[in-house]
């Protein structure tokens, strides 16, 4: 039987009576993992950071006029023991996890640790979605078939996804660091890449977020790598790039999902690495999480004049 952890340890720190597995519609899925970092570490303690900075985060969201949390109760289990697995058999147990909260009828969020994870929750939200289509946010493609002799390497995990879902179905934003093979492979199997220099030269228009939008099937999967951020509000990452993003244009994207009717079926949020003394960019994640919530449970679409 999967445990919960408590008001004081729970996302948002909210009561039982609101965060009991059985009775809540969403699950936060914590995966600590951390095995193939390349530059900055500390990946393994986002999810704690995440849940820890969470308890700051206010219930009601104007845009909505709602206290999602409340409304649908959002249960936090406890973080995932990987007993030292690494790799596939590291995957294997959050898929499993994850597979069984969908197939209970939850809403699952996961929560990581470094890149790598998002193969497993993605897996398993295709199984049982094959129509799905895949929204990448990140500063680097991570199409790399192998990086420093790792096949499961954080830098791989989009090349191992497309090993199984038509990579014609991933959509990607805020690309602005990747080597020559991935932008080979973006052209000659149809990933859709929105650079950032490309979105900041006007490329795709001012309203670009729409563009986004326009590629995605009915049903999307999110993962988001925390370094899509400019590093000026993400410095807590281990592999910061410059020319990143704004919370705003973000969020400008899922309402642009929102006005065109896709749905968001499950998301994760990963590569936050906390720094010591410096709360914000965990309050950041966090927040972005519950909105991320309240635009997939949006029961009415508000008016969105700049898109």
């Amino acid at each position: 039987m999967m445990k919960t952890l408590g008001p004081k340890r729970n996302f948002l720190a909210i009561e039982r009576q609101h965060s009991m597995l059985e009775s809540s519609r969403i699950a936060i899925v914590s995966a600590p993992y951390e095995h193939t970092v390349s530059y900055g570490g500390g990946t393994r303690k986002g999810p704690e950071a995440i849940l820890d900075a969470s308890a700051y985060v206010e219930f009601y969201d104007d845009e909505f006029d709602r206290e999602l949390c409340f409304d649908l109760g959002i249960a936090t289990l406890k973080p995932l023991d990987f007993g030292g697995a690494v790799d596939q058999k590291a995957l294997d147990i959050i898929a499993d996890n994850v597979g069984q909260l969908i197939d209970a009828g939850k809403f699952v969020v996961t929560l990581g640790g470094e890149h790598t994870i998002s193969t497993a929750p993605i897996l398993a939200h295709l199984q049982r979605y094959p129509a799905m289509s895949l929204l990448h946010f990140d500063a680097h493609s991570d199409l790399r078939d192998t990086y420093q002799e790792s096949k499961f390497s954080h830098a791989c995990f989009a090349a191992r996804v497309a090993e199984v879902m038509n990579p014609e179905r991933i959509t990607q934003v805020g690309i602005r660091a990747q080597c020559i093979e991935e932008a080979q492979f973006i052209r000659e199997r149809g990933v859709k890449t929105f650079y950032a220099n490309a979105i900041r030269r006007g490329v795709h228009g001012q309203k670009w977020q729409n563009a986004v939008a326009d590629t995605l099937g009915e049903q999307v999967y999110v993962t988001f790598d925390v370094d899509f951020f400019d590093p000026a509000i993400m410095p807590s990452t281990g592999t910061p790039e410059p020319d990143g993003f704004w919370y705003t244009e973000v969020l400008d994207v899922f309402r642009a999902l929102l006005k065109s009717g896709k749905k968001i079926i499950g998301f994760d949020v990963v590569e936050l690495a906390p720094t010591k003394g410096l709360h914000h960019p965990d309050l950041l994640t966090a927040r972005l999480i519950y909105k991320m919530l309240n635009v997939a449970f949006a029961e009415t679409v508000p008016e969105y004049p700049n898109l």
